[in-house]
Order: C-alpha cells, then sequence, then structure tokens
C-alpha cells in the first residue's frame, strides 16, 4: 500500500533514512562521487529502501544540504531556551561555522546535483535566516546587540566563514572571525 507523500514514516523506516542521511553527509563530504551502493550499504540497508526514500543523487545531496540547515536552525530555538541571548547567539554561530564547513565539504556534490540542465535548484537558506533573525531580535529586546541588526547583514557578514577550508585548522579562525563579529554586533548596544 502506497504511502501518502505527507504520511509520517513508520519508526523503522524514519531510522533507516536519518541513517542514510548520516552516513550519505559523512561518504559525500569525503567524496563527491561517493557511489550511492556503498553508502546504502554502509547504512545498513538494501538498495529498495535507499531508492524508495532518495530515487536519485541529487534528491539525497539536496536533502542532506535541507536537513543540515533545518538543523542549524532548529538549535537557535533550543540555545535561545537554554542559554542567555548573546551566549545563544554565539553558540548558535560556532554551529552555523560547523555547518559552513560540512557545506564546503559536500560543494561538489551539491554543485554536481544542482549544476546541469534541469537539475533542481540548491534550496534557499530560508530556515537559517529565519534562526538568525529569531536570535538578533531575542539579542536586541535583551539589548545585548546594536538595534536594526537583520538577518541578511549578518548572515553577510560572517561570509567568510565558507571561504575557510573545510580539511585544514578551521576552527581557530573561524572562532576568531566569530569572536570579531560578536564584538562589532556589541557595539552600540543601549546595554552596554
Amino acid at each position: 500500500m502506497p504511502q501518502k507523500k505527507d504520511a509520517p514514516l513508520r519508526s523503522d523506516a524514519q531510522r533507516n533514512r536519518e541513517r542514510i542521511l548520516e552516513v550519505a553527509l559523512a561518504e559525500l563530504t569525503c567524496c563527491a562521487d561517493a557511489p550511492l551502493s556503498a553508502i546504502a550499504k554502509k547504512a545498513g540497508v538494501g538498495q529498495g529502501t535507499f531508492y524508495r526514500n532518495f530515487p536519485n543523487r541529487e534528491s539525497l545531496v539536496l536533502e542532506i544540504y535541507r536537513h543540515e540547515m533545518q538543523q542549524v536552525a532548529d538549535s537557535a530555538v533550543h540555545l535561545l531556551k537554554t542559554l542567555a541571548p548573546e551566549q545563544a547567539l554565539r553558540a548558535w554561530m560556532d554551529r552555523l561555522a560547523e555547518f559552513a564547513m560540512t557545506k564546503a565539504g559536500l560543494a561538489d556534490a551539491i554543485r554536481q546535483a544542482t549544476g546541469g540542465p534541469g537539475s533542481p535548484a540548491k534550496p534557499a537558506h530560508t530556515p537559517v535566516t529565519s534562526a538568525a533573525e529569531l536570535l538578533l531580535r531575542a539579542n536586541e529586546q535583551a539589548g545585548t546587540i546594536r538595534p536594526g541588526v537583520t538577518a541578511d547583514d549578518f548572515l553577510l557578514t560572517i561570509a567568510g566563514l565558507w571561504q575557510l577550508a573545510p580539511h585544514d585548522d578551521w576552527q581557530p579562525r573561524a572562532t576568531r572571525l566569530l569572536d570579531f563579529v560578536m564584538d562589532g554586533l556589541r557595539a552600540g548596544a543601549p546595554g552596554r
């Protein structure tokens, strides 16, 4: 019996899907041309299960990208529940840096999936933009950052993250860059 497109997956089917995404992220980050059969095998699922979830390489790559973006976006809400706004924003920036490095590692796979004629478009940054907006507004309300910073301004400011080489020791440099951004956001904050 076919499942409706928006019907929730059974728990075992959901675990299979998540395992495929986890393995595919690791494999495609290392090698954009990793065979789908090898990903299925490492995920411990059969070809039928794999292709039922991801009918082609493009759908897999784009779902990894969407999934990782959503994970970053979702972490903003959690951080705001557990930390003060300023600490939540800074912790989220670190999570965003990790995403940037993952995305950089997947860059070839994403280009292959979205670069050809008739290929699907790369998803917009909407969840990440919305999460940045949430964190910025919480900090503006707390008086910890200068008023009026938009999510687009913020994302453009930290775009240097995407220039870091993912295979180098990127973390110390990302930390310095993000600390500079935080210092800039704090300048002129009414609560300082």
